[in-house]
């Protein structure tokens, strides 16, 4: 049996600017893509913790260590700029893969530079 589990976050950004006139996406500081695993197009789950919306869309990275976070197209409507938002990825795991699973948490400062682990 296979089982989906949280395979990364990336906890309690900052929304640093909302871009309705782009396709969609969110755009990720390359660093923190990279530190929680996240490659470019591959789905992720938002959870806006200002107002509780929760959407899902692809990743595309941001300049490195710019600290950018940018939802763009329609889902930009659903967050405000100043708004702490969590970014979750999901994978799927034979069960056999689950001994000793633990997801990769990635914390940031206030300015969206990870912590160091």
């Amino acid at each position: 049996m296979q089982k989906i589990l949280l395979k990364s976050k990336i906890h309690r950004v900052k929304i640093t600017d909302a871009n309705l006139g782009y396709e969609g996406s969110i755009s990720i500081d390359e660093e923190l893509m990279e530190k929680a695993g996240i490659v470019s197009y591959e789905k992720v789950a938002i959870w806006d913790v200002n107002n509780g919306a929760r959407f899902e869309t692809y990743a595309i990275p941001a300049p490195r260590k710019s600290g950018d976070i940018i939802v763009n197209g329609a889902a930009s409507r659903l967050v405000q700029i100043g708004d702490i938002i969590i970014i979750g990825t999901f994978g799927i795991y034979d069960e056999k893969e689950l001994t000793g699973f633990k997801p990769v948490l990635v914390y940031v400062d206030e300015k969206n530079h990870a912590l160091s682990s």
